[in-house]
């Protein structure tokens, strides 16, 4: 299992929730074991007691999130480590189900969790394999979408720490509001436009003539 699966754990919990536009889809749990994707056995140890868990671990991955991305670095590093030590895990090497063009077992590095419910085992896993994305590429490859109001997390796995949304969706939506607002700057600038102040005015001469002829 690649370290880069346990980090999109903690992506999966922080994304769960949509403050800016109100959403929650961590409101059952059903929703709880959605989060462990392929991994039912452990998804099958998930209970209604697992919601208010999860929640409030949910919101203390988002707070290393947004350390991150206001660059307070150390805070973020001092929050993810409150998690690991709080939730930890086991290293093992394993060789189960990945077998090489002879049989022989892909040997390679596996998370193994002691959980005494469904939360700690999540989370144990989440903050793991956020720290090891955080030490192997850096703390400013967390990121918070910049798409208001998204807010979404994402980890950055560009080649030049170039990423700044959650997904294609939220890029796209971002730059045509960007090209949007640059045109109407461009037009306001126009040294042709019309001024509209002196329109008005010669529009409000003309109605008072009209109606002083209108009188007469």
């Amino acid at each position: 299992m690649e370290l880069a699966y346990y980090s999109d754990y903690a992506v999966r919990l922080v994304n769960s929730e949509e403050p800016g536009r109100g959403k929650d889809s961590l409101t059952s749990v059903e929703a709880v074991r959605d989060l462990f994707g392929g991994n039912q056995q452990a998804a099958r140890r998930a209970t209604e007691a697992d919601l208010t868990r999860f929640r409030s671990v949910r919101a203390r991955l988002r707070a290393v999130f947004e350390a991150a991305d206001k660059g307070e670095e150390t805070l973020a590093v001092d929050l993810l480590n409150s998690l690991l030590l709080e939730f930890p895990v086991s290293p093992q090497i394993s060789g189960h189900d990945f077998r090489d063009e002879d049989g022989r077992p892909l040997w390679h590095m596996h998370l193994a969790d002691h959980p005494s419910n469904a939360t700690a085992g999540y989370t144990a896993i989440a903050a793991m394999g956020l720290a090891f994305h955080l030490t192997e590429y850096g703390v400013d490859r967390l990121g918070l979408c910049e798409a208001a109001p998204c807010r979404n997390a994402y980890l950055d796995t560009s080649t030049n720490r170039s990423r700044r949304y959650c997904s294609d969706r939220c890029a796209t939506r971002a730059n045509v509001a960007a090209y949007r607002a640059r045109k109407r700057r461009l037009e306001a600038e126009r040294p042709d436009r019309p001024d509209r102040s002196a329109s008005t005015g010669l529009a409000a001469a003309s109605a008072q003539r009209t109606s002083a002829s209108g009188e007469r």
